[in-house]
């Protein structure tokens, strides 16, 4: 007997809540059945650009208080996620909370709080975790072809300027937060996921970029981290959200018995190979920024799952963002303690 559909209701109602919604309508188990936004939004044109009813809420005690819906995709600004999370929580509703988890770890671990006490499912949108290219590069490690990892470097290349849709608020420091916080976390949660989260130490640097179009960022636009783990192997970690080039989330891990450089390997446990030439593996790269590229379909039909079999969410419950973020935190006050004065001013 099939299992009866779960209900999610959006929390906000911008680009990465289309995005949000299309990969949910797309899984067996579960649809959009509500949104809440401070917009008011019509019912009908939302309905037809969706291809679904969805009931639109004005007030977001309205939709928390509906029984019929399960679970709460969070898709408010940054600042709002924690406000927003502990009221869902709070409302019995199972969590899917876009990154970042907040903007300072206070709210995080009030987010913790109020999901431990209320006993609900979490998923957080670390979705490059289900993505082809993270989902092979694990199975290479976990398969011993590298050996052993000691160096890796994960970096986040992304340009997000006047021509970006986040850019109108993402310049703020309030709603931003930081160049980790509010994209490269994406590269930082990999190179964890890569190469597990005991870290010993973190130590930061950032900069800005004297282009005119990135000059209203409240907060620095580019940093590199490097990460020191309990077990002396080294990692790191570079945000740059004021490039010029095309995006590019970059992945090179060094281990014992080879080596992997995005989507090219080298290793010494498959006889024979060319040592002079790499091998290519035929995996889709995270090649764009753009949301509806984003592996969220994988993501959310696992969440949904580990709801309907009542377990933690794999590779991205919030144990795991926890951890992150914590990770996050620790750069961003490393690199304020080393700020200098910004170029050019």
């Amino acid at each position: 007997m099939p299992m009866k559909k779960i209900n999610v209701g959006i929390i906000g109602y911008g680009w990465v809540a289309g995005a949000h919604i299309a990969a949910i309508n797309a899984t067996p188990n579960a649809r959009v059945r509500a949104i809440f936004s401070s917009r008011t939004l019509e019912p009908a044109e939302v309905a037809k650009r969706h291809g679904c009813d969805i009931t639109c809420y004005h007030h977001l005690e309205a939709m928390l208080s509906d029984p019929d819906i399960d679970v709460i995709s969070i898709c408010s600004y940054p600042q709002e996620h924690a406000r927003h999370a502990i009221a869902a929580a709070k409302a019995g509703k199972h969590l899917i909370i876009e990154k970042p988890l907040a903007l300072n770890w206070e709210d995080c671990v009030a987010i913790k709080q109020a999901v431990a006490a209320a006993q609900v499912r979490t998923c957080v949108c670390f979705e490059c975790r289900f993505s082809s290219q993270f989902q092979t590069v694990k199975a290479v490690i976990d398969r011993g072809l590298l050996g052993k990892i000691h160096y890796g470097e994960v970096d986040y290349y992304h340009g997000i300027g006047p021509w970006y849709g986040q850019y109108r608020w993402n310049i703020k420091k309030e709603a931003g937060g930081s160049s980790l916080l509010s994209a490269g976390c994406h590269a930082m949660d990999a190179l964890l996921l890569c190469m597990g989260d005991e870290v010993d130490a973190v130590s930061s640097y950032s900069t800005h970029s004297l282009n005119a179009d990135f000059a209203p960022y409240e907060y620095p636009t580019s940093s590199v981290s490097i990460l020191k783990f309990k077990d002396g192997r080294v990692g790191k970690v570079a945000s740059v959200i004021d490039c010029l080039q095309p995006y590019y989330f970059r992945v090179h891990l060094i281990g014992s018995e080879g080596t992997l450089l995005d989507n090219k390997l080298y290793s010494t446990r498959l006889g024979g190979l060319d040592k002079t030439r790499w091998s290519e593996l035929s995996m889709k790269l995270l090649d764009s920024g753009d949301v509806s590229d984003h592996p969220y379909q994988a993501q959310f039909e696992a969440f949904f799952q580990s709801i309907q079999r009542d377990e933690e969410m794999p590779l991205t419950s919030l144990a795991h963002a926890l951890r992150t973020h914590e990770i996050i935190f620790a750069a961003d006050n490393s690199a304020s303690r080393h700020a200098r004065p910004r170029p050019g001013h």
